[in-house]
C-alpha cells in the first residue's frame, strides 16, 4: 500500500506538530508502541481496532488517541492525493502505445444459419483508459477451409473513444467494419455517435447503455450497394458471479429504413488462472430484411482460451 517507514514517519512528523509533549506521555508506552506497529504494518482496518481497543482499556487517554488518528487519516488523505496525482502525471505524459490493456481469445466455434460447420475463431480486445479519454479497439476472425473451398469467414474489427463528462456520462464516436460473404455482403462500415451512461459500476457488476445516430454503408456479395441512416443502441452488461467466474450479456441494434441488425452476445467465464480464462458464449445475430437467398438469423457458438494482459 504504501512505504511503511515513511507512512509511520509522516504521522510522527504530524503528531510532534500537533501534540503537546507531555499529553504524549499520558498514553502508556506498550499500548503507544502498539498502535505505530500497526500503523507501520499499514492495514487500515488494523489500525482502527487497535486504536478502538486503546480507547476501550485507556478511557482517560481519549484526547491523545483522537490526536494520533486524526494524524493517521491526515498522512492518509496526503498519500492518497500524492499517489493520484503521480498516476494522472503518468498517464499524462504517457506515450501512444503506452498505458493500453486487454485480452486475446483462441478457439474453436459453430455455427448455424448462413453457414453451418465448425472452425476456428480469434479475438483481440484492447482499451486505454485516459483522464477524460477511454480509447477501446476490437477485432474478432471467424474462418474455416475444407479441401480448398472457404466454408465459413466472418472478420469484425471496430474503435471507439469515449469523452467521460462525469463518473457516470460519457459521449462516443464510433466505427466498426464487418464482412460476411455467406450472409450476403462482402463489406459493411458503420460510424455513430452519442451519448453513454453507467448504470451500475459495482465491485462486482457493471452496466451500461449508450444510444445515438448512425450512418451505415453496405456492399452486398452481388455487387450492389446501400447507404443508411440508422439508430444504434447498446447494452454491457458484466457480473462476477464468484472469484473465478464471470457472466457477460452484450446486445446491439442497428435500426434502419432497409434491413435492420439485432446481435445478442451471451458469455460465461471461468479463471484458469489470474491471466488465463475459459470463455463459453453464444451470439445470435438477425437480419431483418436480408439479401435474397440469406436466413435472417446466424447463430454462433464459441468456446475460447482467454489471455488477459
Amino acid at each position: 500500500m504504501h512505504n511503511s517507514k515513511t507512512f509511520a514517519a509522516g504521522i510522527a512528523a504530524t503528531l510532534l506538530a500537533t501534540m503537546p509533549s507531555a499529553a504524549h506521555a499520558e498514553l502508556p508506552a506498550p499500548v503507544r508502541a502498539l498502535i505505530d506497529a500497526a500503523i507501520a504494518d499499514g492495514n487500515d482496518d488494523t489500525v482502527r481496532a487497535v486504536i478502538g481497543l486503546a480507547r476501550d482499556t485507556n478511557p482517560d487517554d481519549g484526547a491523545e488517541l483522537d490526536t494520533i488518528l486524526a494524524a493517521y487519516e491526515t498522512q492518509l488523505a496526503a498519500n492518497a492525493a500524492s499517489a493520484a496525482a503521480a498516476q494522472e502525471a503518468e498517464i499524462r505524459n504517457a506515450g501512444l502505445f503506452d498505458n493500453w490493456s486487454g485480452s486475446g481469445e483462441l478457439g474453436a466455434f459453430n455455427s448455424t444459419g448462413n453457414a453451418e460447420n465448425t472452425g476456428v475463431t480469434a479475438a483481440l480486445g484492447l482499451t486505454r483508459e485516459g483522464i477524460n479519454w477511454r480509447h477501446k479497439l476490437r477485432a474478432r476472425a471467424d474462418y474455416q477451409r475444407n479441401n480448398g473451398v472457404t466454408t465459413s469467414e466472418q472478420f469484425l474489427a471496430g474503435y471507439e473513444a469515449n469523452l467521460l463528462i462525469n463518473d457516470r456520462l460519457y459521449a462516443f464516436a464510433a466505427a466498426l467494419y464487418e464482412r460476411d460473404r455467406f450472409q450476403g455482403f462482402s463489406g459493411r462500415y458503420s460510424v455513430s455517435g452519442g451519448l453513454g451512461y453507467q448504470v451500475i459500476d459495482d465491485d462486482n457488476m457493471s452496466l451500461s447503455a449508450q444510444a445515438g445516430p448512425a450512418y451505415r454503408r453496405t456492399e452486398f456479395a452481388d455487387g450492389t450497394s446501400s447507404s443508411d441512416i440508422a439508430g444504434n443502441a447498446s447494452l454491457d452488461f458484466d457480473w462476477q458471479i464468484a472469484e473465478n467466474i464471470a457472466f457477460t450479456q452484450d446486445a446491439s441494434a442497428f435500426v434502419q429504413s432497409g434491413s435492420s441488425t439485432l446481435v445478442s452476445a451471451t458469455g460465461l467465464q471461468a479463471g484458469i488462472s489470474s491471466d488465463v480464462s475459459v470463455r463459453l458464449s453464444y451470439t445470435v445475430e438477425h437480419d431483418t430484411n436480408p439479401p435474397i437467398g440469406a436466413l435472417k438469423t446466424d447463430t454462433l457458438s464459441r468456446i475460447t482460451i482467454i489471455y488477459d494482459f
